[in-house]
């Protein structure tokens, strides 16, 4: 075929094999017909070829239909029409039957769910059948269609995943607009046409209605339509009292024989009826929408399916009330004396749903598993809907061989030990070993660190010792008697040694960050460490009260976590010394962050720099980096032997940052910075 013929005559032309192809059965005559053909221009003429073969079939019998639909969803298979094609066919079906013919060819659509699932339609058809079935469900009325519309709907329901958004009400929007509207209408009705008087084997039982009831009645459907009234105090105390009026019309009048009902309703039926008898009693009821006629309430409070339905609207209603809703606003809760009304409220329910007939017990019982049910659904609404997945079924292993090979590979320990060799530590075969060995390499310099020393100090010995015998001293005249008491008492140099221990870390950790130096990167560890020797010192307080003594770590830990800032968790990290070793999840991320914006701000790319900085690989595998890390000051080491890299502008940039100003340090023991006195 040549590739220069036009639209309209590749239309024409495949239309004509179509023609032969479908009324033979042959859909390779087809396929081969149009394989010489650019694939696009093919397809739109396939797809208008079988549009215009519909319009000759529409007028033949609803069998004939579905197998050109069949025909169809094959030539998809072999790529000769778009995915879309089978669905836009039954779309034009439907646009030109009757409802009745519609109906029938319905069923077509609901056996092959199944074919509208596959990977090949589901994504190119779900919008055109949903749009199908909306335009179906615009035509039909639901109280004439109601079962051609219910299986609408329940194809719907199986076709789309339970996760489908378009079919969720994710934000629990209630119908508002189903308003019920009654009190206007005094043209006569059914009533009309029924005895005043209900008799019931000879006996008179009549049932008042009176117009207060009937507005009280139907007043209650507004609320059934918007439940979120009921937490408005007026409207509430109107729907308590509309409920007692109803229910309590439900309980003065019980219906103990249904024969009441059906000796009524068969007066309406007509004499001669072809109708099978045997069927009589498998009556359908159809409850789109209840009349509201006042002359129809004696009747509707006469039937049980009615009161069934508006019990259980009561309990669908007590349920969203007292259930824990994620899109309920805060002011939306019942107090405690109306949770109660619910409650005992509930339990009339459904002792009138059990005195129901008939099965009335039965039918109270399944009502109450179908709402524990819905709790179940509640839970999943709340959670956002989550996708439903099938567990995946467990992997039968035959023998033990396998169970072996399936293991995953462990790294040897040689290979483990190298890496931590290459980064000068030591692999002790236990993470939490291997951490604590790794706190300092060398044991002997561990040993003389400052935190090892547990002697106490010369100066403080000798000023103890000097005042005591100042104390006792007979030329000490200018002594007051009680500071001579205090000092030769030893309860007083033990609290003072006690608020010494308190205060050292303090001290040590202000000393240990007020200098010129570029100190920015010790700031977590410092006061980490200082946190630690407060810790244990604490315990062997006694002047501090048990009460102040708890508070102490955490208000240490408010006042840390006020000091530390993301450019401090940066700085930490950029020391070569420790990478960040003591940083949490979150604080990495912090620090990520920081630098990100540093690198943004000056106009670089570090990441790629910044992600094997840490795992010490490409640039920063190079061994000699990292022998004298510890003795080398972080910026000397960035801008002197890292200064070939993108992230060393970034990291010396973050790390001369000064770690306190004269401002916070209004009496600063470095002289040679400013003067001892505030400078605030």
């Amino acid at each position: 075929m040549s590739e220069k013929l036009g639209f309209e005559e590749l239309r024409l032309k495949y239309k004509d094999v179509l023609s032969k192809a479908f009324t033979t059965n042959n859909i390779d005559l087809l396929d081969s017909f149009s394989r010489n053909t650019n694939e696009v221009d093919r397809k739109a003429a396939m797809d208008q070829a079988f549009r215009d073969k519909l319009l000759e079939l529409l007028v033949e019998n609803p069998d004939i239909l579905e197998n050109y639909v069949c025909f169809c969803i094959e030539s998809c298979r072999r790529h000769m029409v778009t995915p879309t094609m089978p669905v836009v066919l039954l779309g034009d079906i439907f646009d030109a039957l009757t409802l009745n013919k519609c109906e029938k060819m319905f069923a077509y659509v609901e056996n092959g769910v199944n074919i509208w699932k596959e990977e090949l339609f589901f994504v190119a058809c779900k919008n055109n059948l949903l749009r199908m079935c909306n335009d179906l469900l615009r035509r039909l009325s639901r109280s004439q269609n109601t079962v051609f519309c219910g299986r609408i709907l329940l194809f719907l329901a199986k076709f789309f995943p339970f996760s489908e958004r378009s079919g969720l009400n994710i934000v629990s929007e209630f119908n508002l607009e189903n308003i019920t509207e009654f009190g206007g209408d005094n043209s006569s009705t059914l009533k009309d046409s029924l005895d005043e008087e209900m008799v019931v084997d000879g006996e008179k039982t009549k049932l008042s209605i009176d117009y207060n009831l009937y507005c009280r009645f139907w007043s209650l459907q507004d609320f059934f339509r918007n439940p979120n009234t009921c937490y408005n105090k007026i409207q509430w105390k109107t729907f308590v009292a509309h409920s007692g009026s109803v229910l309590s019309a439900f309980s003065s009048y019980k219906l103990e024989a249904v024969e009441l009902q059906k000796s009524n309703l068969n007066r309406l039926k007509p004499v001669n009826s072809d109708v099978d008898m045997q069927g009589s009693n498998k009556e359908q009821h159809y409850f789109a929408k209840f009349l509201t006629n006042q002359k129809l309430l004696e009747l509707q409070l006469s039937d049980s399916n009615f009161r069934r339905c508006v019990l259980i609207q009561f309990l669908i209603l007590f349920q969203y009330l007292t259930s824990a809703v994620k899109f309920k606003m805060e002011t939306q809760e019942l107090k405690s004396d109306q949770t109660e009304w619910v409650k005992e409220t509930t339990a009339l329910v459904y002792r009138l749903l059990a005195e129901t007939p008939p099965d009335g017990k039965r039918f109270a019982e399944c009502v109450k598993s179908i709402l524990r049910r819905e709790e179940h659904w509640n839970s999943w609404k709340n959670d956002g809907c989550p996708e439903f997945k099938k567990p995946k079924p467990p992997v039968a292993v035959d023998s033990t061989e396998e169970v072996k090979k399936s293991r995953k590979r462990r790294k040897p320990v040689g290979d483990i030990i190298k890496e931590y060799e290459a980064q000068d530590k030591f692999y002790m075969g236990n993470n939490e070993l291997t951490k604590l060995w790794n706190l300092c390499p060398d044991n002997l310099v561990a040993c003389r660190t400052k935190e090892r020393d547990f002697m106490p100090s010369l100066a403080w010995t000798n000023t103890k010792v000097a005042l005591q015998i100042l104390g006792v001293h007979e030329k000490a005249t200018n002594l007051p008697p009680e500071d001579k008491s205090t000092v030769l008492d030893e309860d007083f140099w033990t609290m003072l040694k006690q608020c010494r221990q308190i205060l050292e870390p303090i001290t040590e950790a202000i000393i240990r960050l007020e200098s010129n130096d570029n100190n920015l990167h010790k700031v977590v560890l410092t006061l980490k460490n200082m946190k630690s020797k407060l810790l244990f010192c604490l315990p062997e307080v006694i002047i501090v009260e048990n009460d102040v003594k708890d508070k102490i770590p955490e208000n240490v830990d408010q006042r840390i976590q006020m000091c530390l800032k993301p450019i401090h968790y940066a700085a930490y990290l950029l020391d070569p010394a420790e990478q960040g070793a003591e940083l949490y999840q979150n604080q990495n991320l912090e620090a990520m962050g920081f630098i990100s914006e540093v690198e943004q701000s000056i106009g670089l790319t570090v990441t790629p720099n910044l992600a094997s900085y840490r795992p010490r690989s490409d640039f920063w595998s190079r061994r000699f980096l990292w022998v004298n890390v510890k003795e080398i000051k972080p910026t000397t080491w960035w801008s002197g032997l890292c200064a070939s890299t993108a992230l060393c502008k970034v990291a010396v940039r973050i790390l001369i940052a000064p770690c306190t100003s004269a401002v916070e340090r209004p009496f600063s023991t470095h002289s040679h910075i400013h003067n001892k006195k505030e400078t605030g």
